[in-house]
């Protein structure tokens, strides 16, 4: 078995977002064979760009992000340094204050696990199919 992982550590600016997503998309691009499909690809960037989202907006403003290949599955995980777990909430379709995002990458992973950091914080990872 082989795995390649790769990490990203960024406090918030306009374009941590931004820089994120083309970190998934260099990691994606520099797997060996198998590659992963270009709809895989695509999924694996927007559940990136979705918890760095959530990380910069209501976790304290600075994020790890953590990618990892393993056999069929890519892992994407988003550490921040707040202890509030993410909620499902009804998405506002009137003000525009969201509530999308957590039910998309719930929707679209394998798996997701929010596990609490030991000494504060959390990490949020979500297993994506290869």
């Amino acid at each position: 078995m082989t795995t390649m992982s790769a990490e990203r550590t960024a406090l918030l600016s306009l374009s941590a977002v931004a820089g994120a997503r083309q970190a998934a998309r260099t990691f994606l691009e520099d797997l060996g064979q198998p590659a992963i499909g270009r709809e895989q690809a695509d999924t694996v960037v927007l559940v990136v760009s979705e918890l760095v989202t959530n990380a910069l907006r209501h976790g304290g403003g600075a994020y790890t992000l953590r990618l990892a290949a393993h056999p069929g599955t890519i892992e994407v995980a988003v550490e921040d340094p707040s202890p509030r777990m993410p909620r499902m909430r009804t998405p506002d379709l009137v003000d525009g204050t969201g509530g999308f995002g957590w039910h998309m990458v719930n929707d679209l992973a394998q798996r997701v696990v929010v596990a609490p950091g030991p000494e504060g914080g959390k990490t949020v990872c979500a297993l994506l199919p290869r």
